[in-house]
């Protein structure tokens, strides 16, 4: 079962493969983010030199997590979203997304939906934990992170 309805763009990693290996981990079930492998300073989105030290040495590293397999994070930031940005959203009502920091990976920050009752109270700091959700049967199979509290 997915969150949102069917009929959405599918992801595609870039032209450059740059982010192959973040979806490459989600496929596996794993949450992988580019680490520096000079001064170890964690980013998000993919690029291809530190933002920090302006190191070309980008490593994809897997994010720790509070336990093996679980990737937990807290809500940062957050909008219930009510107009549809795509006709396939269209009477679909109201999403939550949400910017996640990540305490494992240096705070860095992600985007996605928060899974559960859309009208559900969110509070900033709150716990999240991902949740992978695989797309077997798309043309080019995927597989979504998205978040929920608790």
């Amino acid at each position: 079962m997915t969150y949102l309805p069917n009929g959405l763009p599918e992801p595609v990693t870039e032209a450059d493969k740059l982010d192959l290996p973040y979806w490459q981990g989600t496929r596996a079930g794993k949450l992988m983010v580019q680490r520096c492998g000079k001064c170890q300073t964690w980013q998000w989105g993919p690029e291809w030199l530190c933002h920090q030290c302006h190191s070309f040495d980008m490593k994809w590293t897997e994010v720790a997590g509070p336990t093996p397999g679980k990737y937990g994070g807290r809500i940062y930031s957050w909008t219930r979203c009510w107009h549809p940005v795509h006709p396939a959203l269209k009477g679909h009502g109201a999403y939550i997304a949400v910017v996640v920091e990540l305490p494992e990976a240096g705070n860095i920050r992600m985007l996605g939906n928060l899974l559960g009752d859309p009208e559900q109270k969110v509070v900033i700091g709150a716990s999240v934990k991902a949740v992978f959700e695989p797309h077997d049967d798309a043309r080019t199979p995927y597989t979504l992170v998205q978040w929920k509290t608790g």
